[in-house]
């Protein structure tokens, strides 16, 4: 501070001896602000913990090409740390930024327990959020995202999953294979299949909707879905959300993808008006009993805390509809999120858990013989989430954790905090430290897909698939430190947990039940 108050006694010399009082005025003004920036520099230096990381490799980029946005950057991150952990560390971020990396687990579940507090997501994230999900609870932050998550948790109880149960096998039963297959070799499209048999689910699970694509029809939300991503090569959608954190304005320029996201939103809001008109008509009593949104509907008449507020209603709207058509009103932004969080990461997941059985055939043939106890029945809801199935049970969490749906996740803290560590480390200055300082501002980033994967937690084998391990006991490993189901932070953890995970598990498990048994 000293420096700081050099820097005072200077420029109030160099205003007091300016006769002009207008220059007087500009001066001053313009001394005030450079000092405040003096200051808040200083205060921002001392009131942060400096670590030790990579240098950075490009005035522009940092070292943020390195870590795409894919689980690709798990083995980055994972040498990283081995360099310059444990722990923690720092990288070089585009334009001059520096990220914070967790790797300890007691860092990494304060971040969880304070995200949508103290840590949030960047403006830039939550507006591509709005831009492709609306205003639901994937971009809402503090006691929004809490009264949405309250809104919403009525439907995803295990039972209102166990009803949903008969929902998962019917899609699934839909699948072609065992007839594409009976004629000999078959090329098949296997992703398109999987997000034909998820994109079907969610629409009778979520709203009795049937995108009927299995049976050979091509939803339009589904092609403009996939069309979102289409304009532009992976290099430019992985750098576009780094270069938003600096221009921002690059959000409202036209382009092929803000087209493209403008036409997923159009087309969505039509079948929601297709819904809507379902459910205010004759067939409103099967959707209320089958659907996740109908359970919504009962819950909100029930419950009084989850009553709409003035700001989530139009205020025209809000004199002269019914109170149901308000209640509507509150639910179907969440049709944009049971799409787009329950579509493409289930059928990703299906996919990969695939090709695991596929590379691991002693794998599939455990598998196998596990499910063929039920011959020509399937099982019950029970059977899938309790302790009947235990090797369904380690496929369903190895795939889980090896190819997460969101392999890292990037919060900026929005006050001064102090981050507790699992064991001391050496900061850049060669100091011994048990916590560190982060100021507000500061990037803070969870690398999920490479701590699901790293040998520090799950041992030496951490990157094969082995199912077993879930037998062997997670909590004879480091694993057991970490928070979140399962000890995997696939579905992140705290008050921003996956409010799907029972749904997705659920899920996954039918689908493999059916999708092994024509594989037979």
């Amino acid at each position: 501070m000293e420096v700081a108050q050099s820097n005072f006694d200077w420029l109030r010399s160099l205003v007091t001896s300016i006769d002009d009082p207008t220059i007087r005025l500009i001066v001053a003004g313009g001394s005030v602000l450079l000092l405040g920036s003096v200051i808040s520099a200083v205060r921002t230096r001392g009131n942060i913990t400096r670590l030790r990381g990579p240098p950075s490799e490009s005035i522009i980029w940092g070292v943020a090409q390195k870590v795409p946005l894919t689980e690709q950057s798990a083995v980055q991150y994972t040498a990283w740390e081995a360099e310059y952990g444990p722990g923690v560390y720092r990288i070089p971020f585009i334009f001059g930024k520096e990220k914070i990396i967790l790797f300890d687990a007691r860092a990494v579940a304060h971040l969880f327990a304070m995200d949508n507090t103290v840590y949030t997501k960047t403006e830039q994230q939550r507006s591509l959020i709005r831009n492709l999900a609306g205003e639901g609870i994937l971009w809402a932050e503090g006691d929004v995202h809490r009264r949405q998550r309250k809104v919403l948790s009525p439907a995803f109880t295990n039972a209102a999953i166990r009803a949903l149960n008969p929902v998962f096998y019917t899609c699934s039963y839909k699948n072609t294979w065992d007839s594409l297959t009976e004629k000999g070799g078959a090329m098949i499209a296997v992703q398109d299949w999987m997000n034909n048999i998820t994109i079907d689910i969610i629409g009778l699970a979520g709203f009795s909707h049937d995108f009927r694509t299995l049976d050979g029809d091509r939803a339009a939300a589904v092609d403009a879905f996939d069309s979102t991503g289409a304009s532009a090569p992976s290099s430019v959608r992985n750098m576009l959300p780094l270069l938003l954190l600096v221009f921002p304005w690059l959000e409202k320029l036209p382009s092929p993808t803000k087209k493209r996201m403008n036409e997923f939103n159009n087309t969505l809001n039509e079948l929601s008006d297709k819904i809507w008109s379902k459910l205010k008509g004759e067939g409103a009593g099967d959707v209320a009993e089958k659907s996740i949104v109908g359970r919504l509907l009962r819950a909100e008449s029930s419950d009084k805390s989850l009553h709409l507020s003035k700001q989530e209603v139009i205020d025209e709207a809000s004199h002269s509809l019914p109170r149901r058509d308000l209640v509507l009103m509150l639910i179907f932004p969440k049709i944009k999120v049971l799409i787009i969080a329950g579509y493409v990461t289930t059928s990703t997941s299906l996919t990969w858990a695939l090709i695991e059985l596929a590379k691991n055939p002693d794998a599939q043939a455990k598998l196998r013989a596990e499910l063929n106890q039920y011959g020509d029945e399937y099982p019950s809801y029970d059977d899938l989430v309790g302790d009947k199935l235990p090797y369904l049970d380690a496929v369903t969490h190895e795939t889980l954790r090896l190819h997460p749906s969101v392999p890292e996740l990037t919060r900026i803290a929005g006050t001064d905090d102090i981050i507790p560590l699992s064991a001391p480390i050496t900061d850049a200055y060669g100091r011994t430290v048990d916590r560190i300082s982060v100021a507000k501002g500061t990037l803070v980033g969870c690398p999920i897909a490479a701590i699901n994967r790293s040998p520090t937690f799950w041992g030496a084998d951490a990157l094969e698939f082995r199912p077993e391990r879930w037998f062997e006991g997670v909590e004879k490993t480091t694993a057991k430190d970490l928070t979140g189901h399962r000890h995997l932070l696939t579905f992140a953890s705290g008050p921003r947990t996956c409010i799907g995970k029972g749904f997705a598990i659920a899920e996954f498990k039918a689908c493999w039940f059916f999708i092994l048994s024509q594989l037979s």
